[in-house]
């Protein structure tokens, strides 16, 4: 789970997105320092925004980063302190780790769509990928579902042509990574990368 800190570009602020809501139907709700973001219509929580964020939590960067348990704790005590009795119980697990392609079987509906089982250390995700170099045996980026790429886009659990896929195998392109090749194609790791370890985006 990723939340965003840009002192510069927005303030002392660090936002807590849980899902995405239309802005006409925002409700916001303010305890203290902290204000909850919900949907008028359903009630739904969208996130969280904490301001003066800086004197609560030593913040380790800018820009998105991975909510961890240690500065889970910090955000805990705060909204006890507030009054906000919310439960925080979050999936801190990393969303993108590295796979490894155990089995990869043509699409049934799509000549171009691979339908691949993908190791990631403690499950086995079927993820219908379109790569063309995509292949038994390679250890592959795995964005989990979850997970929020660089580009903004959400992964979800999708069928494609039919096929379920839960996940996605990524490009260097798509991890925005300096140096990314043009052509199409995933990103294959070498063995120094170990099956289920967290992938730094």
């Amino acid at each position: 789970m990723d939340v965003f800190y840009n002192k510069q570009g927005i303030g002392d602020v660090l936002m807590i997105p849980i899902k995405e809501g239309d802005r006409d139907t925002i409700k916001h709700e303010a305890y203290g320092d902290v204000v909850k973001i919900t949907d008028k219509t359903d009630g739904s929580l969208l996130g969280y925004n904490i301001f003066h964020a800086s004197k609560y939590f030593d913040l380790p960067g800018k820009g998105k980063m991975r909510l961890t348990k240690e500065m889970l704790e910090p955000i805990k005590e705060l909204f006890t302190q507030n009054q906000l009795n919310d439960v925080l119980d979050f999936d801190l697990s990393p969303k993108f780790v590295v796979g490894y392609v155990k089995e990869k079987e043509s699409h049934e509906n799509a000549d171009k769509l691979s339908v691949c089982q993908v190791d990631v250390g403690e499950e086995t995700l079927q993820i219908v990928c379109g790569a063309p170099n995509v292949d038994e045996g390679q250890k592959v980026v795995v964005a989990k579902v979850g997970a929020t790429m660089p580009s903004g886009m959400k992964i979800k659990d999708a069928k494609l042509r039919g096929v379920p896929s839960t996940g996605m195998i990524c490009s260097a392109k798509e991890l925005d990574l300096p140096d990314a090749p043009k052509e199409k194609g995933i990103l294959v790791l070498d063995d120094s990368y170990e099956v289920g370890q967290p992938f730094e985006v």
